[in-house]
C-alpha cells in the first residue's frame, strides 16, 4: 500500500508546481564600441573596395544602435582573419561571456554551480568542441554527472528556442535546475573580402554578448515568472532570408533586405497560430516581449501587431545599449521588462533563420 502512495503523492505535488524563471543574468565583452567609432573604421576598411558604401552610411546613422560590445578591440578588424583566428577569439571570449552570465543568473536565483541538474548552451556565431559549458567546467564548479545539451544554428531566435528547451527539460523533471545560456560573438563575422550589402549592414547592427536564465519549479507565488510551453513556427521555402554561408576565411552573414516587410505580412499570423496552440489569443497578452532585429524591425512589429508607436521600448533601449546581439537580445529585453514592474500575461517572441519565428508565453504573477 505505502509503495501505491508515495509515487501518486509525487505525482500529485509535481502537478501543483509549475515551471518558474529563477534568475536571469546577462553579459557584456570588455570592449565598447560607439557607433559613431565603428563608422569612421568601416569608412577606411571598407570605402576604398566597395563603391556603394557612402550610400550605406545613413544605415549606420539611423540604426538606432548607439553603440554595442565587442570580444576584441576595434583594432583587431584592420587585419585580415581567417577561421584559426576567429575560432580562438570565440574560444576564448565566449567562454569568459558564458561564465559571466551563468555566474550572474546563478546568483540571482540564489544558487551555485553544483545545483545546477542541466545546461543548455545556445550559439551560433563559432564552433567549440568540448563545447562552452565543457571549457567553463572547472570554473565554473559544474557537478561532473552534469547533462549538457548543446545547440547550434538557431541564431536570432536562439534566445526564445533555447529558454523553451531549457523549461521543457525542467518540467519533464520536476524539482530539477537547468541553466540556459545563450551566448553569441557576431562581431567576429566582420569580413572585408566580400562585396555584399548584407556585410556592412551587418557591421551597422550586431555586437557580442551572453545571457543566461535559471529554470526549476514554483509554486505560483508572488512574483514568480512562470514560463509556459514554448511553440515555433517554421516558414516554407525562406532558407535565404537569413543564417551563414561557410567558406574558407570563416562565416559570412545572411541577411536579407526582405526581413522588415516580412515581419509586416507574416509575424502576426505566426504569432496568432502560437498563441491559439497555447490556448490564448493576442488580445488576452499584456505585453509583448520581442527580439530587436533591427529598427526598422521593431517598427514592423509595432504596425503588425497593432501596437502604439514606441511600445516596445525597452526593445529599443537594448538596441541602443548593445546593437543586436543575436540569441541573448531578447532575454536582455525581458529583463529590463521584468525590472520595470511589467505583470500579467507576456509573450516572448524573436524570429531567426529557418526562417522561423519563436514564441514563449510567461506570466508574471503580480
Amino acid at each position: 500500500m505505502l509503495q501505491q502512495v508515495l509515487p501518486d503523492s509525487r505525482a500529485r505535488a509535481a502537478a501543483r508546481q509549475s515551471t518558474v524563471l529563477k534568475g536571469i543574468g546577462t553579459a557584456l565583452p570588455p570592449h565598447i564600441l560607439p557607433q559613431d567609432d565603428v563608422l569612421a573604421h568601416a569608412r577606411r576598411l571598407l570605402a576604398p573596395k566597395y563603391p556603394f558604401f557612402e550610400k550605406l552610411v545613413p544605415a549606420f546613422e539611423n540604426a538606432g544602435v548607439d553603440k554595442r560590445y565587442s570580444v576584441m578591440p576595434l583594432e583587431w578588424f584592420n587585419d585580415e582573419h581567417g577561421w584559426a583566428d576567429r575560432g580562438t577569439a570565440y574560444m576564448q571570449g565566449a567562454t569568459a561571456l558564458f561564465i559571466k552570465a551563468a555566474t550572474d543568473a546563478l546568483n540571482t536565483a540564489g544558487l551555485v554551480a553544483d545545483q545546477v541538474d542541466t545546461i543548455v548552451t545556445i550559439s551560433s556565431t563559432g564552433i567549440a568542441t568540448p563545447t562552452l559549458e565543457a571549457q567553463a567546467f572547472k570554473t565554473m564548479g559544474f557537478r561532473r554527472d552534469v547533462h549538457r545539451v548543446p545547440v547550434f544554428g538557431l541564431g536570432c531566435a536562439g534566445g526564445v528556442s533555447g529558454l523553451a528547451i531549457a523549461r521543457r527539460l525542467a518540467a519533464a523533471d520536476p524539482g530539477s535546475t537547468v541553466l540556459m545560456v545563450a551566448v553569441e560573438t557576431c562581431s567576429l563575422s566582420f569580413r572585408s573580402d566580400r562585396l555584399q550589402k548584407a556585410d556592412v549592414i551587418a557591421t551597422v547592427l550586431f555586437g557580442d554578448g551572453a545571457a543566461a536564465a535559471v529554470i526549476g519549479s514554483g509554486t505560483g507565488e508572488t512574483g514568480e515568472v512562470t514560463l509556459h510551453e514554448g511553440h515555433e513556427h517554421l516558414f516554407p521555402d525562406t532558407l535565404p532570408i537569413m543564417g551563414w554561408d561557410v567558406d574558407d576565411t570563416g562565416l559570412g552573414v545572411i541577411f536579407d533586405r526582405s526581413i522588415p516587410g516580412f515581419v509586416t505580412d507574416e509575424f502576426r499570423p505566426a504569432i496568432e497560430t502560437m498563441l491559439s496552440e497555447a490556448d490564448m489569443s493576442i488580445d488576452q497578452i499584456d505585453r509583448f516581449v520581442c527580439h530587436p532585429g533591427g529598427a526598422k524591425v521593431v517598427e514592423a512589429i509595432e504596425g503588425t501587431m497593432g501596437l502604439a508607436s514606441g511600445a516596445l521600448d525597452a526593445e529599443r533601449s537594448v538596441l541602443r545599449d548593445f546593437g543586436n546581439m543575436s540569441a541573448p537580445t531578447a532575454l536582455f529585453v525581458l529583463q529590463r521588462v521584468l525590472a520595470a514592474g511589467q505583470t500579467g500575461k507576456l509573450a516572448l517572441c524573436a524570429l531567426g533563420p529557418g526562417f522561423t519565428a519563436s514564441m514563449m508565453p510567461l506570466t508574471v504573477a503580480p
